[in-house]
């Protein structure tokens, strides 16, 4: 019988930085910095069904639960993005 390993835990800096890499990679604008206090919408050029792919990629990426629309319509920042992923992830893994 083999071992299995446990995935190793991506650190907070790590966790920020993929969530930034998936937001800059799927901006409808081009050539934008994405820092934390870029907004989705007004920076980025996020509209409605960019923020539902956006989102769906990052709950496939870290294996997230769907986040319910009230707390999506509260997001306007990369920055929220990044609290709530760490968030989850923390709730999730008992950090």
């Amino acid at each position: 019988m083999t071992e299995q390993t446990a995935p190793a835990r991506r650190t907070e800096e790590e966790i920020r930085a993929t969530v930034a890499a998936v937001i800059s990679d799927m901006a409808p604008k081009d050539g934008v910095e994405v820092t934390a206090e870029s907004h989705l919408i007004k920076d980025l050029g996020y509209h409605s069904l960019a923020l539902m792919e956006v989102a769906f990629a990052i709950e496939d990426e870290f294996d997230l639960d769907p986040i319910d629309e009230d707390t999506a319509r509260k997001i306007t920042t990369v920055g929220a993005v990044q609290d709530l992923v760490v968030k989850r992830l923390e709730e999730r893994d008992g950090a």
